[in-house]
């Protein structure tokens, strides 16, 4: 890539994340509400861990503030409760497949952390695969590449 290129890609990136890169955002919270919806139950700390991953994107944390972001991921979650709904949530999921690698690792690791408090569950792997699947993404390179703290080693940073 020639450096005016490069200069170009970082110029349209920052001024997409000044204005809100909304489809971005979309697959973000679409991706932590079917994990957090997988297994039948909304846990706070699931919603929590979706909170700060969308929010840890530079990109959608200045172009979003945090009541936009919880706005949107509920109704990821209200849409995820029906097939048609989780249907929707990998179209948007897959919306942003084209886009550059670092992208898309990053919505998927958001919702590999919802899934994995105390372990990932079967249902949960399924989901991931989909999520997976849509963003073209190798889900097992990214688990094993960052892999999860346990609880015992977060209380101990």
């Amino acid at each position: 890539m020639s450096i005016v290129t490069d200069f170009l890609t970082r110029v349209a990136r920052a001024v997409t994340a000044y204005a809100g890169d909304e489809t971005l955002m979309q697959a973000a919270v679409s991706a932590a509400a079917n994990v957090i919806v997988a297994d039948g139950e909304v846990a706070g700390e699931e919603f929590e861990t979706a909170l700060k991953g969308v929010l840890a994107s530079p990109i959608l944390e200045k172009g979003y503030d945090a009541l936009m972001l919880e706005e949107a991921l509920y109704d990821a979650i209200g849409r995820a409760r029906t097939r048609a709904g989780r249907a929707d949530n990998l179209r948007r999921i897959a919306a942003i497949a084209g886009r550059p690698a670092d992208q898309r690792e990053s919505v998927f690791l958001v919702a590999a952390d919802v899934a994995d408090h105390d372990g990932i569950a079967e249902i949960e792997h399924t989901a991931l695969n989909e999520i997976a699947a849509a963003l073209i993404v190798d889900k097992k390179s990214l688990l094993e590449a960052a892999p999860v703290r346990s609880a015992q080693q977060r209380t101990q940073i």
